[in-house]
């Protein structure tokens, strides 16, 4: 079967501004970053950028490409209704679309959402009990990740429904059988609650591959740190995003293109 979504037309784009240019090269960094750190997974999954002053507009990668292989350039604009944003020679995941405009309708402050494939987030998401308050990682969502049970690969608005329904206004959530969510205020802050997560999953299962019971705190202690981490809602990622594309900048900086 193909993947590949079929635009309903193509809309009329605007001339790219100072705010999208920065959105674009942030996004290709996002990408770049997680192929960087093995959480990719072939052409699969996706993050998307809802664009300043365009309501129901956001960025996603061409499908068909590696995540090392996306730039600031090629990324694809498509709005909410799945029209394509001017000409591009890349067509869009399908799934992915609905999964990402279904997000950005039900919450207008995820500029950003992040949904990977990657091993150790699938892994927790199988396990009954989920993921278990057992490390300083995990506890950053504690009270605060959401979950949605698998129904297979079809995508219909109503699963999408369904979905931000799950989500509520959460800033994470493990799709059972399937993978990882995170959504942000900004690019960076779904980035490092995903690399949060992933930490965590990935604590969890080497701590049970030991064979021996885990130790986790108290409810009062988990939902206070839980709080100490929420640090009054501040948005996460600023100090860690300019080290993260220095970073790049060294290893590969064509993500800016």
């Amino acid at each position: 079967m193909s993947f590949a979504h079929r635009p309903t037309g193509i809309a009329e784009a605007a001339p790219v501004s100072a705010a999208e240019r920065q959105l674009r090269i942030d996004l290709a960094a996002a990408y770049r970053l997680i192929a960087l750190y093995g959480w990719d997974d072939l052409i699969y999954t996706h993050v998307s950028a809802a664009i300043p002053g365009e309501p129901g507009r956001f960025l996603i990668n061409p499908f068909g490409l590696a995540f090392d292989e996306v730039c600031a350039s090629n990324l694809v604009k498509i709005d909410t209704e799945g029209r394509i944003v001017g000409n591009i020679e890349h067509p869009v995941n399908a799934t992915g679309f609905a999964l990402h405009a279904a997000v950005h309708l039900a919450r207008a402050d995820a500029l950003c959402v992040m949904h990977l494939h990657n091993t150790a987030g699938i892994a927790v998401s199988i396990q009954r009990d989920g993921l278990l308050p057992a490390s300083q990682h995990a506890l950053r969502f504690y009270g605060q990740l959401a979950w949605h049970d698998y129904e297979g690969l079809a995508f219909t608005p109503a699963e999408g429904a369904r979905l931000t329904a799950s989500l509520g206004d959460k800033p994470a959530m493990l799709l059972r059988n399937h993978g990882t969510l995170t959504t942000g205020r900004t690019i960076a802050e779904a980035f490092v609650l995903m690399a949060t997560l992933i930490k965590a999953c990935e604590i969890q299962l080497q701590a049970l591959a030991g064979g021996v019971p885990l130790v986790t705190p108290p409810p009062e202690v988990c939902a206070r740190t839980a709080t100490q981490l929420f640090d009054g809602g501040a948005i996460e990622g600023e100090l860690e995003w300019p080290a993260l594309l220095r970073k790049l900048d060294r290893l590969d900086p064509s993500y800016r293109d």
